[in-house]
């Protein structure tokens, strides 16, 4: 019989071959999903013997991991400023770093809050929702959030983590292209849209390249067709209300190009800049 620890050997093996640096941690994630355990408790009880179904399910899921399709993906999960969201193939799968997007909404949100408004948010390029419902999450007082994507299909999965984290009634979901469906004006409107260029293809890991969805990373050759064209169209249409802030996530060596279009647009705007936990600028914030 296999026991954990013969399962945990032979899976960091498998997948040293095609990714060293974190084989030992799938191969812990993805024996813990079989097993519908912690991690941690996979040490708790190393003699613990896995049934012919559990090890088969395993060996499927490793396989599948050895051909880099994304852990989040093999799990249906992903953890994300504290909260577990469901994923799949329709969404891209949250990152790290958009939770500074998070921070830096909240602590713009509170500080209006205390003064005794309820601001309205809006969210652009959802996904799978993670941005808005961790926001309506950690803030109760918020009435009203909007979440805007292009993909029904992601959109889907965005209901289903509204669901999941009882907040369907307060955030309001419209198939959108960019912030076009939005019913009325917003004191702050968040994105992270995508922002790779199709001239990175050749450096893009296979595991984001060949598994989530190109429409949800790409944007023109340098990354900044969807950018540009949203904020042009926030800017004409008065989506922003004056005294609002738009906070965009956006790739790390576009920092000039953005500057430069949003002074155009905004001149007596304030922009600032935060980085990323690399040191790369990553997040904009443009206060009207």
């Amino acid at each position: 019989m296999t026991t954990v620890t013969d399962a945990l050997a032979q899976g960091t093996l498998l997948l040293r071959a095609s990714d060293p640096h974190s084989a030992r941690l799938d191969a812990q994630v993805l024996l813990g999903h079989v097993l519908r355990i912690e991690r941690a408790d996979l040490y708790a009880h190393p003699e613990r013997e896995l049934t012919v179904d559990q090890v088969q399910q395993y060996q499927e899921l490793l396989a599948r991991r050895a051909q880099h399709e994304p852990v989040a993906y093999l799990t249906g999960h992903k953890g994300f400023y504290g909260l577990d969201f469901l994923v799949d193939r329709r969404v891209l799968i949250p990152r790290p770093e958009t939770e500074l997007l998070v921070e830096a909404a909240l602590d713009w949100l509170q500080q209006r809050l205390v003064a005794g408004r309820a601001p309205l948010v809006a969210d652009i390029g959802t996904g799978s929702g993670a941005i808005p419902i961790t926001i309506a999450v950690e803030e109760q007082r918020l009435p009203i959030l909007y979440a805007c994507d292009i993909s029904p299909q992601a959109l889907e999965v965005a209901r289903l983590n509204c669901q999941r984290h009882q907040v369907e009634e307060r955030v309001r979901l419209l198939q959108s292209d960019l912030a076009a469906a939005l019913p009325e004006p917003v004191d702050l409107l968040l994105a992270n849209l995508p922002y790779v260029g199709t001239t990175e293809r050749e450096s893009i890991p296979p595991d984001v390249y060949e598994y989530e969805p190109h429409l949800a990373l790409f944007s023109g050759p340098y990354g900044l067709g969807l950018l540009f064209r949203m904020c042009k169209e926030v800017r004409q249409s008065g989506t922003l209300k004056e005294g609002g802030a738009m906070m965009l996530e956006v790739g790390y060596r576009q920092r000039d190009e953005l500057t430069s279009m949003l002074s155009d647009l905004w001149p007596e705007a304030i922009i600032s800049w935060k980085k990323d936990y690399a040191g790369w600028d990553r997040l904009v914030q443009v206060s009207v």
